[in-house]
């Protein structure tokens, strides 16, 4: 967390919650422009907004009060970081960084060719 984000944190920020990631969610202790309150997350390692669980990103977008709080659901998937960009990236097959072979194609396949 920069300086000025941990000043303007402790001088103007309420804490309402943290979530599962270690992130913590504040509200501004005042109303700002147009009657509503400032919110802000304050990450937990490196600022990645994908760490942001739904409830928490429905609060922080004033789509909801507080922050939906429900029964863990069994199909939801651990975090995962969002890769694009680095070594460890999805690369599909006859993408240009693996040299730009792709499979053949089948025996029906004709390329098209403008006329004239």
């Amino acid at each position: 967390m920069s300086f000025g984000t941990w000043l303007h944190t402790k001088l103007h920020g309420e804490l309402v919650g943290s979530d599962a990631y270690g992130n913590t969610y504040y509200k501004s202790k005042k109303m700002r422009s147009g009657n509503r309150q400032e919110r802000w997350v304050v990450y937990t390692g490196e600022a990645d907004a994908s760490k942001v669980p739904p409830e928490w990103h429905a609060w922080l977008h004033h789509t909801v009060d507080a922050p939906l709080e429900g029964p863990a659901r069994p199909w939801l998937k651990p975090h995962q970081p969002n890769l694009t960009g680095t070594a460890a990236a999805y690369l599909p097959p006859g993408a240009d960084a693996r040299g730009g072979q792709r499979s053949k194609a089948a025996d029906d396949y004709q390329a098209w060719t403008p006329e004239g």
